[in-house]
């Protein structure tokens, strides 16, 4: 082979090689479309849970009441069939939570929260009260 063949040669190697690199270490966790892959996308229809910086799990989404209402409003859960639904509520009083539908109640005692965790098996749209007032604190979604 002639010296100009092998420095033809040595050039074409390193432009494939500089390729290459620049692909692998492009690929810093983007998607094609510009998104992160394994952020988390959260429990489909409510605001998307963010990660922890220690932790993968998406947070679970929490009502706190103040003085009898939802502080920051209705929250909006949704949910597919099969899914497993899960929120918090905390209240600066003592209330009973009632998931209607599901028909499950949980006391929430002052100053302190019930954890609510069940299987999405209903279809449809349900409110979630403060029983004892009738005040709704979170509408839920189920959908097929």
């Amino acid at each position: 082979m002639s010296s100009r063949a092998g420095r033809v040669l040595l050039g074409v190697s390193l432009v494939i090689v500089a390729v290459v690199l620049l692909l692998v270490l492009k690929d810093d966790g983007e998607s094609d479309n510009g998104e992160k892959r394994g952020a988390a996308q959260g429990v489909p229809g409510h605001s998307p849970a963010q990660p922890s910086e220690k932790s993968d799990k998406p947070t679970i989404p929490t009502i706190v009441v103040k003085g009898g209402e939802p502080a920051e409003g209705i929250l909006s859960l949704s949910f597919g069939e099969g899914e497993q639904i899960r929120f918090r509520v905390r209240s600066d009083r003592s209330e009973e939570v009632h998931v209607h539908g599901y028909d499950i109640a949980k006391d929430v005692p002052a100053g302190g929260q019930a954890s609510f965790d069940f299987a999405a098996e209903i279809e449809g749209i349900f409110e979630v009260e403060l029983e004892n007032t009738g005040t709704q604190i979170a509408e839920l979604e189920v959908t097929p």
